[in-house]
């Protein structure tokens, strides 16, 4: 009878391990695959913020061909400058990875600037073009969804990169290969400056 109890209360204990590793077992599944999720949602963020920044980018890139229309009479003295704004323009369109296409940017916008101030200070007379005042005005907003979006973009890649590098999500990244998403940072304090097109 004493051995009957002891082989019961063995199978008791055997039962409870092997529930227990069971439910452990389960417990560390769900765990992997919320935690492969919420990547993905992280990462899945960080890609519609850049695609966001992208057509803001598109609508500037737009913008170009009317104020080079725009300022085609004025600018005879500055050809050297608007070749430059062409040229950054062109390179920052065909960058395929957004890190390529944030080292042009930062080319596109100082060329951008460079120009209009130039531009600006060569021909006064320009202020009252109503066709140049408009595209004054499509780029600062422009200029403002930009700043917004990027400030959104690099909160979401601040999310996402801490996620991944932090225990015990770092794993379950590993595992998946993610690496450190980019910020979209502007260089200098020129750079973090709108492009302005005060006239």
């Amino acid at each position: 009878m004493f051995n009957a109890l002891l082989i019961s209360t063995g199978a008791i204990v055997g039962i409870v391990v092997a529930v227990v590793a069971v439910i452990l077992v389960i417990a560390l599944v769900g765990w992997w695959i919320s935690m492969g999720n919420a990547l993905i949602r992280l990462k899945n963020k960080v890609e519609e913020a850049w695609a966001t920044i992208d057509v803001f980018l598109k609508k500037r890139y737009d913008l170009i061909p009317n104020l080079v229309e725009t300022v085609k009479g004025y600018s005879k003295h500055e050809s050297e400058t608007l070749q430059n704004v062409i040229a950054a323009r062109s390179s920052a369109m065909s960058a395929k990875t957004p890190e390529a296409k944030m080292a042009a940017e930062k080319e596109f916008s100082g060329s951008i600037r460079t120009f209009i101030s130039a531009v600006s200070e060569a021909y006064p007379d320009l202020k009252a073009n109503a066709n140049f005042l408009d595209l004054q005005n499509q780029l600062k907003g422009i200029e403002s969804e930009l700043e917004s979006a990027r400030r959104y973009y690099n909160g979401t890649v601040k999310a996402f990169n801490i996620k991944i590098e932090v225990f015990p999500s770092s794993i379950v990244a590993n595992s998946k290969r993610y690496e450190k998403k980019p910020y979209f940072e502007l260089d200098s304090a020129e750079e973090r400056k709108n492009v302005k097109v005060q006239f």
